[in-house]
């Protein structure tokens, strides 16, 4: 589990295919306090370190979750958003993130608001997003500013803007979707209720 707070940015080194599966070798600062068979979210999406090399470790990701995420997309040099799974002793600072990415979402317009930024994203899903609740976007724990039907848009303080990979999310972007697992699990059970 974690919370959606970003812990620093890794920088894509090298991408090794085998078969179906893609290993991707990172570049981080928190590289030497890292352990095999640890979960860390990268984007958003929850991988299990296979290797680790000093600044360097190893995650593999299948095809199933290159199909699901940006994963697939991503080539050397990528600045990824990378957060380590939550210390049962330590402050809940963001919401409740599985690391499970439901959906892509692309990025329609980023306007700047006088020290802040507004981000609209659209996506193709059935769920639902509401205004003032939790999204994840990268991994990255929001609140939804403006709610519509398979869109919305979030505010980004300059802090995250620059300690994130907000900073370079472009109109045209894609980007890792993890919506309210509470919300989920609602609108699973009005469903059934309404079939």
């Amino acid at each position: 589990m974690f919370t959606g707070i970003i812990e620093e940015l890794g920088r894509l080194v090298h991408i090794e295919q085998d078969r179906g599966n893609t290993h991707f070798t990172i570049e981080a600062n928190m590289s030497s306090e890292l352990k095999i068979d640890q979960s860390l979210a990268h984007d958003g999406c929850c991988l299990t370190v296979t290797h680790v090399d000093e600044n360097k470790y190893e995650v593999t990701a299948i095809q199933e979750t290159l199909s699901r995420t940006t994963l697939g997309n991503w080539k050397p040099n990528t600045m990824i958003n990378l957060e380590r799974c939550m210390k049962n002793d330590g402050r809940f600072d963001g919401h409740i993130v599985q690391g499970h990415v439901d959906c892509t979402a692309i990025c329609e317009e980023v306007i700047e608001k006088d020290g802040s930024w507004e981000f609209f994203f659209k996506y193709d899903s059935s769920h639902i997003t509401v205004e003032k609740g939790s999204i994840t976007i990268n991994g990255t724990s929001l609140t939804v500013v403006n709610s519509g039907e398979n869109t919305f848009s979030v505010c980004i303080i300059p802090y995250t803007y620059e300690h994130t990979t907000f900073k370079f999310i472009k109109k045209g972007s894609y980007v890792n979707l993890e919506f309210d697992v509470l919300g989920k699990y609602i609108q699973k059970y009005l469903s059934k209720i309404e079939s």
